[in-house]
């Protein structure tokens, strides 16, 4: 079965430490972090990594890396070199700059900067980015041709962007080291409604298969066994679920349900 992360969204209101342990009682096999270069500090290190060394887990992803005009590229590559510190498989990168070329530009800069880290530079693709689908990043990713450069597939995002499955099927799968996973309700915001766009998002997700997404075709079009984030932003879980060892059990117990059953039916 594919190994599953805790992705950083499902248990927002929370640091890092307490993702990591409620990553191990809740049954994943590893946990992303959210990094704020600003207010990370060497002392959060060590207790990060203490914390990590305790729970046996590795670290799949650190996010977010958000490009937008005239944003620091130091602090776009300290979230790197943290996350190099803590052992990350990967950055995830959005972009907010309207200029594809800059953006292009910028990335390239960042995988260069991870070489010899053990990272790679996952560009994530959304309608509330201005890399608003699988197209535009796989056009991007072409400009950086750098081996470290990545996209990271949401299926949240996939549908609202309108990006066809078949899409997914023909990516080189050197370009999916690891994807996000979640389920969300059928209604799509409109795209010009960002406040809609962003509530979608952050508060409506749904547990795998518990929604209206084609995540069946979109499993199928992924890489065997490739590692999942399961990105499961969702204000019903934060309210029915405060406690986050319970939280994570909650969503680790209903995704591995959905991929069993998943696997059992195609067989």
């Amino acid at each position: 079965m594919n190994p599953i992360s805790l992705a950083s969204g499902v248990l927002p209101e929370f640091g890092p430490v307490t993702l990591a342990e409620a990553a191990r009682a809740g049954g994943f096999d590893a946990v992303g972090l959210w990094i704020e270069p600003d207010r990370w500090t060497a002392g959060t290190t060590r207790e990060v990594r203490a914390a990590l060394a305790a729970t046996g887990l590795p670290v799949l992803d650190v996010e977010v890396i958000w490009l937008k005009p005239g944003s620091a590229m130091d602090d776009h590559r300290r979230v790197i070199d943290i996350g190099a510190e803590l052992g990350a498989a990967h950055v995830l990168c959005v972009s907010s700059e309207p200029d594809s070329a800059v953006t292009a530009a910028r990335l390239a800069d960042l995988c260069r900067h991870a070489e010899g880290s053990g990272m790679r530079v996952a560009l994530e693709f959304g309608i509330f980015t201005e890399v608003k689908t699988l197209a535009d990043a796989l056009s991007i990713l072409d400009a950086v041709g750098h081996d470290l450069r990545a996209v990271l597939i949401d299926p949240i995002h996939v549908d609202r962007s309108g990006t066809a499955l078949e899409e997914i099927v023909r990516i080189d799968p050197a370009l999916l080291p690891y994807a996000q996973f979640c389920d969300a309700p059928a209604q799509r915001p409109q795209p010009a409604d960002f406040d809609a766009v962003i509530t979608d998002a952050i508060d409506l997700r749904r547990q795998c298969g518990e929604g209206a997404l084609p995540l069946h075709g979109l499993y199928a079009a992924l890489p065997a066994d490739i590692p999942l984030s399961i990105e499961l932003r969702s204000r019903a879980l934060r309210e029915g679920f405060p406690d986050p060892a319970a939280r994570a059990r909650a969503v680790a117990e209903a995704t591995r349900w959905w991929l069993a059953s998943t696997r059992e039916a195609a067989a």
